[in-house]
Protein backbone atom coordinates (compact mmCIF):
# COMPACT_ATOMS: atom_id res chain seq x y z
CA UNK A 1 0.00 0.00 0.00
CA UNK A 2 1.63 3.32 -1.00
CA UNK A 3 1.66 6.34 1.31
CA UNK A 4 -0.10 9.76 -0.31
CA UNK A 5 -2.26 11.14 2.46
CA UNK A 6 -0.67 11.65 6.27
CA UNK A 7 -2.78 13.11 9.26
CA UNK A 8 -0.26 14.75 11.73
CA UNK A 9 -2.21 15.28 15.08
CA UNK A 10 -0.85 19.07 15.76
CA UNK A 11 -1.41 22.82 14.62
CA UNK A 12 0.29 23.46 11.33
CA UNK A 13 3.94 24.55 11.49
CA UNK A 14 4.24 28.43 11.50
CA UNK A 15 7.46 28.24 9.64
CA UNK A 16 9.11 26.62 7.01
CA UNK A 17 9.03 22.57 7.76
CA UNK A 18 10.95 19.75 6.54
CA UNK A 19 7.55 18.53 5.59
CA UNK A 20 7.62 20.88 2.63
CA UNK A 21 10.67 18.64 0.95
CA UNK A 22 9.04 15.55 1.46
CA UNK A 23 5.99 16.80 -0.12
CA UNK A 24 8.29 17.73 -3.17
CA UNK A 25 10.54 14.59 -3.03
CA UNK A 26 7.68 11.81 -2.77
CA UNK A 27 4.90 13.59 -3.53
CA UNK A 28 2.58 12.63 -0.63
CA UNK A 29 0.44 15.24 1.39
CA UNK A 30 0.33 16.10 5.06
CA UNK A 31 -2.48 17.90 7.02
CA UNK A 32 -2.21 19.49 10.27
CA UNK A 33 -5.32 18.71 12.60
CA UNK A 34 -5.36 18.91 16.43
CA UNK A 35 -7.06 15.93 17.88
CA UNK A 36 -8.09 17.79 21.56
CA UNK A 37 -7.32 21.18 23.16
CA UNK A 38 -5.72 22.04 26.81
CA UNK A 39 -8.41 23.73 29.11
CA UNK A 40 -7.72 24.35 32.34
CA UNK A 41 -9.54 22.87 35.65
CA UNK A 42 -12.74 24.57 36.87
CA UNK A 43 -12.30 26.02 40.72
CA UNK A 44 -14.27 22.61 41.42
CA UNK A 45 -12.41 20.18 39.73
CA UNK A 46 -9.18 21.28 41.17
CA UNK A 47 -11.01 21.29 44.80
CA UNK A 48 -11.25 17.49 44.29
CA UNK A 49 -8.37 17.15 44.46
CA UNK A 50 -7.91 17.75 47.97
CA UNK A 51 -4.31 19.59 47.21
CA UNK A 52 -3.57 22.56 49.17
CA UNK A 53 -1.45 24.75 47.57
CA UNK A 54 0.12 26.67 50.65
CA UNK A 55 1.41 23.28 51.92
CA UNK A 56 3.90 23.62 49.50
CA UNK A 57 7.07 25.73 49.76
CA UNK A 58 7.96 25.15 45.25
CA UNK A 59 6.03 24.72 42.16
CA UNK A 60 7.03 22.76 39.22
CA UNK A 61 5.93 23.64 35.89
CA UNK A 62 6.83 21.92 32.75
CA UNK A 63 4.53 23.75 30.40
CA UNK A 64 2.95 28.03 30.05
CA UNK A 65 -0.58 26.45 30.13
CA UNK A 66 -0.22 24.71 33.43
CA UNK A 67 1.27 28.50 34.87
CA UNK A 68 -2.09 30.00 33.43
CA UNK A 69 -4.29 27.57 34.96
CA UNK A 70 -2.31 27.70 38.55
CA UNK A 71 -2.37 31.49 39.11
CA UNK A 72 -6.36 31.35 37.52
CA UNK A 73 -7.07 28.47 40.12
CA UNK A 74 -5.58 30.74 43.27
CA UNK A 75 -7.07 33.62 42.12
CA UNK A 76 -10.25 31.66 42.04
CA UNK A 77 -9.58 30.33 45.45
CA UNK A 78 -8.27 33.54 47.03
CA UNK A 79 -5.14 31.92 47.47
CA UNK A 80 -2.14 34.58 48.48
CA UNK A 81 1.16 33.04 47.06
CA UNK A 82 4.20 34.38 49.40
CA UNK A 83 6.87 35.83 47.97
CA UNK A 84 9.08 32.81 49.24
CA UNK A 85 7.51 30.38 47.16
CA UNK A 86 10.34 29.14 44.48
CA UNK A 87 9.50 28.06 41.10
CA UNK A 88 11.45 25.05 39.43
CA UNK A 89 10.58 25.20 35.35
CA UNK A 90 11.56 22.22 32.84
CA UNK A 91 13.21 25.00 30.64
CA UNK A 92 13.81 28.80 30.58
CA UNK A 93 11.01 29.39 28.10
CA UNK A 94 8.58 28.11 30.52
CA UNK A 95 10.29 30.10 33.48
CA UNK A 96 10.42 33.33 31.28
CA UNK A 97 6.75 33.18 30.99
CA UNK A 98 6.43 33.18 34.82
CA UNK A 99 6.36 36.94 34.54
CA UNK A 100 3.13 37.13 33.07
CA UNK A 101 1.75 36.53 36.36
CA UNK A 102 5.01 37.46 38.92
CA UNK A 103 8.01 39.90 39.53
CA UNK A 104 10.76 37.46 37.53
CA UNK A 105 13.42 37.52 40.46
CA UNK A 106 16.16 34.91 39.51
CA UNK A 107 16.75 34.15 43.53
CA UNK A 108 13.71 31.93 43.53
CA UNK A 109 12.78 30.94 39.86
CA UNK A 110 15.09 27.56 38.54
CA UNK A 111 15.00 25.94 35.11
CA UNK A 112 16.47 23.01 33.71
CA UNK A 113 17.28 21.98 29.97
CA UNK A 114 13.68 20.75 29.35
CA UNK A 115 14.36 17.47 30.74
CA UNK A 116 13.28 15.78 34.33
CA UNK A 117 17.04 15.30 35.23
CA UNK A 118 18.12 18.96 34.48
CA UNK A 119 15.28 19.97 37.01
CA UNK A 120 16.90 17.89 39.54
CA UNK A 121 19.91 19.30 39.08
CA UNK A 122 18.85 22.46 39.60
CA UNK A 123 16.97 21.68 43.11
CA UNK A 124 20.82 19.85 44.20
CA UNK A 125 20.85 19.37 47.60
CA UNK A 126 20.35 23.24 48.53
CA UNK A 127 16.39 22.52 47.88
CA UNK A 128 16.22 19.11 48.32
CA UNK A 129 14.48 20.08 51.40
CA UNK A 130 11.48 21.88 50.24
CA UNK A 131 7.94 20.78 49.94
CA UNK A 132 7.63 20.27 45.67
CA UNK A 133 4.01 20.73 44.60
CA UNK A 134 4.42 19.43 40.81
CA UNK A 135 1.50 21.09 38.22
CA UNK A 136 0.62 18.69 35.86
CA UNK A 137 -2.03 17.70 33.08
CA UNK A 138 -4.30 14.88 32.83
CA UNK A 139 -2.34 12.84 30.06
CA UNK A 140 1.23 14.06 31.47
CA UNK A 141 3.55 11.47 31.68
CA UNK A 142 5.39 10.55 35.04
CA UNK A 143 8.68 11.02 34.33
CA UNK A 144 9.64 13.80 36.70
CA UNK A 145 7.11 12.64 39.53
CA UNK A 146 9.07 8.99 39.12
CA UNK A 147 12.14 11.12 39.61
CA UNK A 148 11.35 12.83 42.72
CA UNK A 149 10.08 9.67 43.55
CA UNK A 150 13.43 8.14 43.39
CA UNK A 151 15.50 11.11 44.77
CA UNK A 152 12.99 10.85 48.46
CA UNK A 153 11.53 14.20 47.60
CA UNK A 154 8.53 15.42 49.51
CA UNK A 155 6.32 16.02 46.68
CA UNK A 156 2.23 15.72 45.46
CA UNK A 157 1.15 16.38 41.92
CA UNK A 158 -1.72 18.37 40.81
CA UNK A 159 -3.85 18.33 37.72
CA UNK A 160 -4.39 22.07 36.36
CA UNK A 161 -5.27 21.35 32.69
CA UNK A 162 -7.20 19.19 31.11
CA UNK A 163 -7.16 17.48 27.67
CA UNK A 164 -10.39 17.82 25.45
CA UNK A 165 -11.48 16.12 22.58
CA UNK A 166 -11.67 18.05 19.58
CA UNK A 167 -14.60 17.15 16.90
CA UNK A 168 -12.99 15.57 14.07
CA UNK A 169 -16.58 14.00 12.62
CA UNK A 170 -16.05 16.10 9.91
CA UNK A 171 -12.57 14.56 9.13
CA UNK A 172 -12.52 11.80 6.58
CA UNK A 173 -10.09 9.41 8.65
CA UNK A 174 -10.45 7.04 5.83
CA UNK A 175 -8.67 8.83 3.59
CA UNK A 176 -5.49 9.19 5.18
CA UNK A 177 -3.17 6.22 4.56
CA UNK A 178 -0.73 7.24 7.65
CA UNK A 179 -1.73 9.03 11.02
CA UNK A 180 1.28 10.59 13.64
CA UNK A 181 -0.17 10.39 17.01
CA UNK A 182 1.83 12.33 19.99
CA UNK A 183 -0.19 12.16 22.96
CA UNK A 184 -2.66 9.86 24.60
CA UNK A 185 -4.90 12.22 24.47
CA UNK A 186 -4.66 11.79 20.73
CA UNK A 187 -6.05 8.22 21.15
CA UNK A 188 -8.25 9.03 23.21
CA UNK A 189 -10.06 11.81 20.90
CA UNK A 190 -9.75 9.29 17.63
CA UNK A 191 -11.54 6.60 19.22
CA UNK A 192 -14.39 9.24 20.76
CA UNK A 193 -14.92 10.38 17.72
CA UNK A 194 -15.11 7.28 16.11
CA UNK A 195 -16.09 4.78 18.31
CA UNK A 196 -16.16 2.04 15.37
CA UNK A 197 -12.55 2.90 13.99
CA UNK A 198 -10.52 0.40 12.83
CA UNK A 199 -6.92 0.80 11.45
CA UNK A 200 -7.45 -1.69 8.30
CA UNK A 201 -4.11 -0.79 6.53
CA UNK A 202 -3.91 2.58 8.04
CA UNK A 203 0.01 3.07 9.31
CA UNK A 204 0.82 5.12 12.70
CA UNK A 205 3.61 6.81 13.69
CA UNK A 206 4.16 7.71 17.72
CA UNK A 207 5.75 10.03 18.61
CA UNK A 208 7.20 10.08 22.60
CA UNK A 209 6.75 7.47 25.05
CA UNK A 210 3.53 8.26 27.07
CA UNK A 211 1.50 7.80 23.43
CA UNK A 212 2.74 4.23 23.16
CA UNK A 213 0.88 2.37 25.93
CA UNK A 214 -2.57 3.91 24.64
CA UNK A 215 -2.08 2.94 21.32
CA UNK A 216 -0.97 -0.46 22.07
CA UNK A 217 -3.80 -0.66 24.49
CA UNK A 218 -6.39 0.37 21.52
CA UNK A 219 -4.98 -2.19 19.73
CA UNK A 220 -2.96 0.05 17.46
CA UNK A 221 0.04 -1.99 15.55
CA UNK A 222 3.06 1.38 15.47
CA UNK A 223 4.82 1.22 12.04
CA UNK A 224 7.18 4.05 12.89
CA UNK A 225 8.40 5.19 16.48
CA UNK A 226 10.34 8.67 17.51
CA UNK A 227 12.77 10.01 18.53
CA UNK A 228 15.21 7.35 17.67
CA UNK A 229 19.31 8.11 16.67
CA UNK A 230 18.40 7.74 13.27
CA UNK A 231 15.29 9.94 13.67
CA UNK A 232 15.37 12.12 16.08
CA UNK A 233 11.74 14.01 14.36
CA UNK A 234 8.63 13.23 13.08
CA UNK A 235 9.72 14.43 9.56
CA UNK A 236 13.13 12.49 9.62
CA UNK A 237 11.07 9.34 10.83
CA UNK A 238 8.91 9.55 7.61
CA UNK A 239 11.62 10.16 5.55
CA UNK A 240 12.73 7.44 6.06
CA UNK A 241 9.74 4.89 6.40
CA UNK A 242 9.38 6.65 2.72
CA UNK A 243 12.52 6.52 1.34
CA UNK A 244 12.62 2.35 2.42
CA UNK A 245 9.22 1.91 1.31
CA UNK A 246 8.30 3.77 -1.99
Amino acid sequence: MSIKNILISQQPPKAVSPYSSITEKYGVHFDFIPFFKIEPLSSREFRAQRINILDHSAIVFSARSTIDAFFHICEELRIKIPETMKYFCSSEAVAMYLQKHIVYRKRKIFFGDGTPASILAQIGSKHKGEKFLIATSDSANNDITRIFQENGFEYESAIFVKSVSQDLTATDIRSYDMIVLYNPADVKSLFENFPDFKADGIRFVSYGKSVIKAMQEAGLDIAISAPTAEAPSVSRAIEIYLEKNM
